[in-house]
């Protein structure tokens, strides 16, 4: 059952690049969006997922259901090595630890960059629905992001609430989304 939940970007913004993890994550917000009259242009920018057969099945998830619902999907360039080199030196750190917040920050600075180029006065990203991570984290790394690149807005907004975290159930199995077992890094992976 499709919640009734409508939202607003913030100051009123007419285009929303929303930074999305994995089709899974991402049902229920674009679902949402797209009821609330917001068109996002979804950006895939995970260079933390490995191994690169991983990424590449969460990418083509996003990308099907992006094409199902007629919305412009950006692939950012994978680059795992640049990324390890972000997170070095805490690779034993547990799950939602220094390590997470590192790695949202190297993928949210990319995503804000990336609407800064384009012309994207807000940014918000799929990490805060996602049951592996913390809403404090994602929330600093994007308010962060954000101050690095000119004229782009944080969209802080939990989108767990509001009957979208039993949404995103139900879209997984109506639309048979790969639904993965780990957050993506090899890290990860361990725990």
């Amino acid at each position: 059952m499709k919640p009734n939940l409508q939202v607003e970007v913030p100051g009123g913004a007419t285009r929303v690049l929303l930074h999305a993890c994995c089709a899974p994550c991402s049902g229920a917000i674009v679902e949402c969006l797209v009821d609330s009259g917001i068109r996002p242009v979804i950006f895939y920018s995970n260079s933390n997922i490995w191994p690169y057969e991983e990424y590449d099945r969460r990418r083509n998830e996003c990308v099907r259901y992006a094409q199902e619902l007629g919305l412009e999907i950006v692939d950012d360039t994978y680059d795992h090595e640049a990324w390890g080199s972000c997170i070095a030196g805490r690779e034993d750190e547990p799950e939602r630890g220094a390590r997470c917040l590192e790695c949202f920050k190297f993928r949210l600075l990319r995503a804000a960059r990336y609407a800064a180029e384009h012309g994207f006065p807000v940014l918000t990203t799929t990490l805060a629905s996602s049951r592996w991570k913390r809403l404090d984290q994602v929330d600093e790394a994007g308010r962060w992001a954000c101050s690095q690149a000119d004229g782009v807005a944080w969209w802080a907004q939990n989108w767990r609430k509001g009957g979208l975290q039993e949404r995103r159930g139900e879209i997984i199995r109506e639309r048979g989304f790969y639904n993965q077992q780990y957050c993506g890094c090899e890290f990860s992976v361990r725990e």
